[in-house]
């Protein structure tokens, strides 16, 4: 199941629901990376931090890395944002 649109979408998020070119373009360089074997090793990593910490299945909270190779749960929006356009 998709997850829920945002009430306060992020700057990204307001352009991709504006631009649905964009949007689909995004979706295909997405699913080129997402398929990488790197990749499918690092998401399962973060399952295996999401299913310790019981949030597996449930929806809520990403894990972020720490500085220090730790996780810990913290939002989706400040997760993804990590690393991003305005950070340099």
């Amino acid at each position: 199941m998709a997850p829920r649109r945002s009430s306060n979408p992020g700057r990204t998020a307001r352009f991709y629901r504006k631009n649905k070119a964009a949007y689909r373009k995004k979706l295909a360089k997405q699913s080129k990376e997402n398929s990488k074997p790197e990749n499918k090793k690092y998401r399962r990593e973060l399952a295996i931090d999401r299913r310790k910490a019981g949030l597996m299945g449930k929806g809520g909270k990403d894990m972020c890395h720490q500085k220090d190779g730790s996780t810990k749960p913290c939002s989706a929006k400040k997760n993804r944002a990590k690393g991003g356009g305005r950070k340099k």
